[in-house]
This record gives structure tokens, C-alpha cells and sequence, in this order.
């Protein structure tokens, strides 16, 4: 049998557990192995001691006992966007089976098991007009995204947070019970769940509530790279003037020349302007001309769409890639920020990045939710997020590249940021998730952890070390 350096597991164990489960469980240099392991950012790779491939609940309860009887630490992947840790010598519980989807129109809420994607819930809700806080990625995993906040290009200032709408979690906490956590029942664990990103237990369900939204106006704008000081300052003299049905992004795009892009994207240097805006397309139009008028446009795709095209506002990666990526908070994006980003990404600043984008937030972002949870971007005015597409052979230059870039806004930067966006180093780094998620709020999380998972059983994902 294959073995893992630091881990001694018994044949006769591992067949128990094979037994005991309803999905599969590999070893490394077994088929399927690879297949269960594979991430979205083929960086990330994952070299656990075996791999289980639950189906439900119940193989969760084996996986999580068996690892615990071991001495395994737990990893936990759904779709795979945010790897954190390779789970060398752990046990990972793949949740991709868990397919399971209810929609409940009449109470207007919608429960998913904890391998579905925003993807195949999208068709379900519009079934009957109504619409997730989903995020600029449909492809991306419900319970991984709402567990670390969920920011949507659409829903979230008018919103809020995709986990200020849950109302219940099912949950295998690391003594190997399966717990409904509520906020009435554990509010303690409830309030830690949502926004500390999956570092409490295996979410194997999740009900949240969904709203009357079948349409947007919306998409992007794509203007000349040579124009981003013009677009910028459009954008932000614009912020102000707009109401919470309107969400907008800005992106410093260098796009690769590849055919699945628009003729006039193919390899260019581009500023992506984003909209959503749940208003009408005669008021939408109105309110957009101040941008449209910034430059003129490479592209222009805004307009009237269905609700399942929210994944065309940002028109994010969906193939796995390989890439690198830092993120932050600002605390405000002022004439100087917006200068800074000119001089540190702009068309003379030698720049090789894929995206460097700036997400204006507020309105209801900023709200606290009827349910009190964790999530640590409240209050936070824009976020940072910078994108470095490439192989680990070249790791050291796309980091310099990230670290020149972010770093050179850190005269506006904020004392927090978004769990959703972290970087695998950020996310592993103990004091740079204490500082994402200020000392009083890490404290509160570090005692619940040891409260519910005393040996630190789950620290793979975002870890918060148990107090």
C-alpha cells in the first residue's frame, strides 16, 4: 500500500473504512486518486495521506472519525477554487457527489447539499423568478462562497452578504456528529461558520433565503488601457451618485491571446468596467452614459439580461488555471489611490498582471444582518484584488510582480479584509488572518474553535488556531 512521509495507516483500516462508505476512498498512486485531489488553481496541488469521496452526510461522520482515530488533520474540497493548504499527510473529503438541491418558492428559500455550484442552482430559482446572492463566478461552490462572506457583483449592496441570508447549516464537527446548527440553537458556531471559510467542521448542508429577482441591467464595459486614468476618474466621481441597486467593479485586464475572447480582446491591455444594476434598462442606460462617455469603448456588452447571466458582469476564468494572487482591503479610493493604480499598473508602469481590480462595496454590505456571523469585510468601502496567471517555475517573479503592486497601495489600505479573497499565503499565514479579521473578532473565532475543535483537526482551510 502507498504511503504518505509522517503517516503509517493499516490495510486492514483502510478496508474497515472502504466498508463503512457509500463513495470511494483512494491512496496516492491509486486511479482516481489524481481526479479526487485535482483543484481549480492547478498551483494548489493537494498530497493527502487518502482521499474520501463522500456521497453523503453519513460518509462524512466515517471520514471525519476514521481521521480523528488516526491522528489525520481534515481537508475539504467542493469545487476546488480555494485550496489553501496541500493537506500533506491529512485526509481529504471531496463533497462533489452531494448533489442534492430543494427549492422551497412559497417561503422563498433554497437548500443545497455541499457539492453543488451556484451553476446548477441558478436554473432551479429562476424556475420561479427568484435569485441567490450569488457571486461573480457561478462556478463556483455555494457553501466554500458563502462560508466566506459572499460578495455578489449584483445582490450585494442592495443585500448584503451571501451569508447574512442563511438560516441553517448542517454540520460534522470534529468529534464526528453531524449538528444542525441554527442561529437559535448554536449561535456561537453559527456566528463562527459564516465567515471564517470552512475552519469548524465539514458543511454537508446549507438552507438560505432567495429573493424576487429575474432580470439585470448589466454586463461590461472594456475601454483602452491608455484611457484608465480618464475611466477611473469617471468611475469614482460616478460612485457617489448611485443607489444600492447598483454594484460596480473596475478591472486593469492584460487578457491572453486566445480565441475563446472577442476579436478586440484578444491580447489586449483593457480597462474592464463592470455593471449590475437591478433597475430598469431605460434608467440603467441613464445612469451608466457618464461612463460610457469616460473613452471610447473597445466593447461594450452592457445591457438588459436574464438573472442566469450574472456570471457575464465579471466574465470570470472557467477553466482550472494556474495563477498566483494577492488581495486587500481600502480603506478609500481617492483621486491619489486612484493615481497610485495608474502609475502601478497604468500603460507606462511595465506591469505584467492579468487583473488588478478594485470592487466598490457598502450599502447593505455594510449592514449588520438580522443573525449576527463573522464576516469581516462589514464596513470595508472597496476591496483589492490582483491576479498572476502563470506556472510555479515562475513563482518568484509573478509574487514580486503581486507584491509591487498590491504593496503599493498600502498607504490606503484598510484594517481588514475578505476571507473569500485571500491568497493561499495570506490564508495560511496565523497573523495575517488575525489582521484580515481584527484582533476582537479573530479572538471570538480562536475560542469557538477550541470550543468545537480543540485539537485542530480542520486545518487545512483558513486556519484560526483554537485559543
Amino acid at each position: 500500500m502507498s504511503r504518505t512521509p509522517g503517516v503509517a495507516l493499516r490495510p486492514e483500516d483502510v478496508t474497515a473504512l472502504r466498508r463503512s462508505l457509500y463513495g470511494p476512498v483512494v491512496l496516492p498512486g491509486e486511479e482516481g486518486y489524481e481526479a479526487e485531489c485535482a483543484t481549480f488553481n492547478l498551483v494548489c496541488g493537494l498530497r493527502p495521506a487518502l482521499a474520501v469521496g463522500a456521497t453523503c452526510a453519513a460518509d462524512v461522520r466515517e471520514a471525519v472519525r476514521f481521521a480523528t482515530a488516526n491522528g489525520l488533520p481534515v481537508a475539504v474540497k467542493s469545487a476546488a477554487h480555494q485550496m489553501v493548504g496541500a493537506a500533506e499527510g491529512g485526509l481529504l473529503i471531496t463533497t462533489h457527489r452531494m448533489k442534492g438541491i430543494t427549492v422551497d418558492a412559497d417561503n422563498r428559500t433554497v437548500g443545497v447539499e455541499a457539492g453543488v455550484c451556484w451553476s446548477d442552482v441558478l436554473p432551479r430559482t429562476a424556475e420561479f423568478g427568484l435569485a441567490p446572492v450569488v457571486g461573480s463566478a457561478p462556478n463556483v461552490g455555494v457553501i466554500g462562497y458563502t462560508l466566506g462572506g459572499g460578495q455578489s457583483p449584483l445582490l450585494g449592496r442592495s443585500h448584503g452578504y451571501a451569508a447574512d441570508h442563511v438560516r441553517r447549516l448542517d454540520v460534522v464537527t470534529a468529534d464526528g456528529e453531524l449538528r444542525r446548527v441554527t442561529p437559535h440553537d448554536e449561535p456561537d458556531l453559527f456566528w463562527a461558520l459564516l465567515g471564517c471559510k470552512g475552519n469548524f467542521g465539514v458543511v454537508t448542508a446549507i438552507e438560505f433565503e432567495v429573493f424576487p429577482v429575474s432580470r439585470f441591467y448589466g454586463g461590461g464595459i472594456y475601454f483602452p488601457g491608455e484611457h484608465l486614468e480618464q475611466v477611473l476618474e469617471a468611475w469614482r466621481a460616478w460612485l457617489p451618485t448611485v443607489g444600492e441597486d447598483m454594484t460596480s467593479s473596475i478591472g486593469v485586464q492584460r487578457l491572453p491571446d486566445l480565441p475563446v475572447l472577442p476579436e478586440p480582446l484578444r491580447g489586449a491591455f483593457t480597462v474592464h468596467l463592470r455593471i449590475g444594476y437591478l433597475g430598469s434598462a431605460a434608467d440603467g442606460a441613464e445612469l451608466v452614459a457618464p461612463l460610457r462617455a469616460a473613452a471610447p469603448a473597445l466593447l461594450d456588452l452592457v445591457g438588459e439580461k436574464p438573472f442566469t447571466a450574472i456570471g457575464e458582469i465579471h466574465m470570470d476564468p472557467v477553466e482550472p488555471l494556474p495563477y498566483f494572487d494577492r488581495s486587500m482591503g481600502l480603506a478609500e479610493f481617492s483621486e491619489k489611490t486612484a493615481q497610485a493604480l495608474v502609475e502601478l499598473a497604468g500603460t507606462d508602469s511595465g506591469c505584467t498582471l492579468a487583473n488588478v481590480e478594485i470592487r466598490a462595496l457598502g450599502g447593505a454590505l455594510d449592514r449588520e444582518p438580522q443573525f449576527p456571523n463573522s464576516v469581516a469585510g462589514r464596513g470595508l468601502p472597496y476591496t483589492l484584488f490582483a491576479l498572476a496567471p502563470g506556472a510555479p517555475d515562475h513563482a518568484e517573479q509573478l509574487r514580486a510582480e503581486l507584491e509591487r503592486v498590491v504593496d503599493g497601495l498600502t498607504p490606503w489600505a484598510a484594517d481588514r479584509g475578505m476571507a473569500n479573497f485571500l491568497s493561499p499565503e495570506e490564508a495560511t499565514d496565523a497573523e495575517g488572518m488575525r489582521a484580515v479579521f481584527g484582533p476582537e473578532r479573530y479572538d471570538r473565532l480562536a475560542a469557538v474553535k477550541k470550543r468545537h475543535d480543540p485539537a485542530n483537526v480542520f486545518r487545512f482551510n483558513h486556519n484560526v488556531t483554537p485559543a
